[in-house]
């Protein structure tokens, strides 16, 4: 059983709290997929819809069999006009392919639209919303700076095609490898947008301890998309399970002028140093706006006090040298 998280900074320490105290009147269920999954189908009054080769049990939702070329899908019906809220996504990755002989991976996406089969881990590329990204295969043979499985995040606003070429790197907010295949457990996953800022959790080990994968300040995400997860498989394959996904409503207060505008409006961005389109030959795809940590803050005052030092220097030899010639002309 785990419960939303935050993160306060008391006494400049970082402190691991409870947000809700898990009660029902925080969890909403009509945002949740939970055993043993009623209310998943294509009635009018199912909650959850799947598409593609999604086969729901009493026990997981497989969105793909260990078999080549599978997509599925598995939709929330219900649209999200929550604020602020954290989802917790319990999965399972696991098939009888060796070590980088296995494909491709889930995703869970937050999106405008719903149930459009597209080329991005099952889903429509250029969609509008969050994107979470666990990726077990790599495409990009050059960029050996990270190990696969990769999990990371895309907010896009529709213009911006995923570049599976480079597993996404010229559109990626961060990331975070994470060995999730062929475990004796479930594998979890937690995202969470409260106030402006994604941050996005794990717990592969299952000591019911979350390590953070993910966080990013400057995210605007509207209100009204819709909760989701796909999978796909190619030439390689493998099983991708759902097993929950549990929606948590985060009691968060905003100020007047936030509650006054019109969440359903706000068209999904992050505040960057730079475009992700200005990034795509940047090999680290790390084009994020981060604080400055202590050592950044150290050479920063660094280089301001060799300044201020260059500039005295040069300043005394140009005034010496003012002051010999005007000697001359006495």
């Amino acid at each position: 059983f785990r419960l939303p998280l935050c993160f306060i900074l008391l006494h400049f320490t970082l402190v691991k709290c409870d947000i809700t105290d898990g009660n029902a009147e925080h969890l909403k269920r009509e945002h949740s997929l939970m055993k043993p999954y009623q209310g998943v189908g294509s009635s009018p009054s199912s909650q959850w819809d799947f598409s593609g080769s999604t086969l729901v049990t009493s026990s997981y939702v497989r969105l793909t069999p260990d078999e080549r070329s599978k997509q599925g899908s598995i939709w929330n019906t219900v649209p999200v006009y929550l604020k602020d809220w954290e989802m917790h996504v319990q999965y399972k990755i696991h098939g009888s392919g060796k070590k980088n002989l296995h494909g491709d991976g889930i995703a869970i996406w937050y999106t405008k639209e719903r149930l459009h089969p597209g080329p991005v881990f099952g889903n429509q590329d250029k969609f509008v919303g969050l994107a979470l990204f666990v990726d077990t295969f790599r495409n990009d043979l050059h960029g050996m700076d990270r190990s696969f499985p990769y999990i990371s995040a895309m907010v896009n606003n529709g213009s911006l095609p995923y570049n599976h070429g480079n597993d996404g790197r010229n559109s990626e907010l961060g990331g975070c490898s994470s060995e999730i295949r062929n475990k004796d457990h479930d594998t979890y996953l937690a995202i969470r947008y409260s106030k402006g800022r994604l941050t996005v959790m794990i717990d592969i080990d299952d000591k019911n301890e979350w390590k953070e994968c993910i966080d990013i300040g400057g995210v605007r995400l509207p209100t009204g998309y819709y909760f989701g997860a796909s999978a796909a498989t190619g030439d390689l394959s493998d099983n991708h399970d759902i097993i929950s996904m549990k929606m948590y409503q985060l009691m968060v207060e905003h100020t007047p002028d936030e509650d006054s505008l019109d969440w359903t409006k706000i068209e999904p961005s992050v505040s960057l140093l730079k475009s992700p389109k200005d990034n795509i030959d940047d090999p680290t795809g790390n084009f994020r706006s981060t604080p400055l940590t202590g050592w950044k803050v150290f050479l920063l005052l660094l280089c301001a006090l060799l300044g201020i030092v260059v500039c005295g220097v040069v300043g005394a030899v140009v005034f010496q040298k003012r002051q010999e010639r005007n000697r001359r002309f006495y």
